[in-house]
């Protein structure tokens, strides 16, 4: 099946989604969140694939969050960014998912490798969250998924103070699981990859299943709550100065925050 965004692969047991906008820092649009979904579903549905990758094309981006570019300009479903759908895709699959993250792993797409089961990285790897720099925020996935991973405190830190953390800080939290040398990670993620597919499928769904059954809540949290951003972050004085300061790299000036 070809796609718009994404490129999928099989190679044996191992499948791999490719987040193919190289040109913008993979970052997804509204095309992209359907494309994985859809993809994601289709691979539910058959049995030659065992484990999952997602990595991003290129070198030097593995995702740096998302765009509404293109959407229709509405409050309604049409109108609203559906990042969600592609979470919930990955949390819902029964088989594992390992994100191999091949550079910046920024804003939503840092909320994308901590929803994947497992995370292996190269070590000019970045990780960032940098929603309240732009007004922003993913209150669901993003905060319980990176609480579980590296606590609450250091998630905070991550959301409050917007840090960047190398590879190897990110393996010293908990972050990730492996950090490997550049030119090795295509072959290190496939290594874990086979590693896990010779392992039972229905051990591993119910695994999996116990795992996500704890989080039962979050789905619904955060389609409140991104829903709820997404409708009216974009509009408010605090976003457009913040996004505005961002892009022109300076300090925001708070007195243009709104009331």
């Amino acid at each position: 099946m070809s796609y718009e965004t994404i490129l999928y692969s099989e190679d044996g047991p191992v499948g791999t989604i490719t987040l193919n906008r190289p040109h913008d820092g993979n970052m997804f649009n509204h095309v992209m969140c359907h494309e994985i979904r859809d993809c994601i579903n289709d691979i539910r549905r058959e049995t030659r694939t065992r484990v999952l990758v997602i990595t991003g094309a290129g070198d030097k981006f593995f995702c740096i969050g998302g765009r509404k570019d293109g959407m229709e300009d509405t409050n309604l479903y049409a109108g609203v960014l559906p990042t969600l759908e592609m979470y919930e895709s990955i949390e819902k699959l029964q088989k594992p998912v390992i994100a191999s993250v091949n550079g910046f792993a920024v804003g939503g797409g840092h909320v994308l490798h901590c929803v994947c089961d497992l995370t292996i990285a190269k070590e000019s790897a970045v990780f960032r969250q940098v929603g309240p720099m732009m007004g922003s925020f993913d209150a669901g996935y993003g905060t319980w998924h990176l609480e579980d991973l590296i606590g609450k405190k250091r998630a905070k830190e991550m959301w409050f103070r917007n840090i960047r953390l190398t590879a190897k800080q990110a393996l010293e939290w908990g972050l990730v699981n492996k950090v490997v040398p550049d030119d090795k990670l295509a072959e290190e993620t496939r290594a874990m990859a086979l590693e896990i597919a010779d392992r039972g499928p229905f051990a591993l769904a119910a695994i999996k299943g116990a795992f996500n059954a704890r989080h039962g809540g979050v789905s619904g949290l955060s389609r409140m709550a991104h829903d709820l951003l997404l409708r009216g972050y974009l509009d408010t004085d605090e976003s457009k100065e913040l996004s505005k300061s961002f892009a022109e790299k300076r300090k925001p000036d708070p007195d243009k925050f709104g009331s």
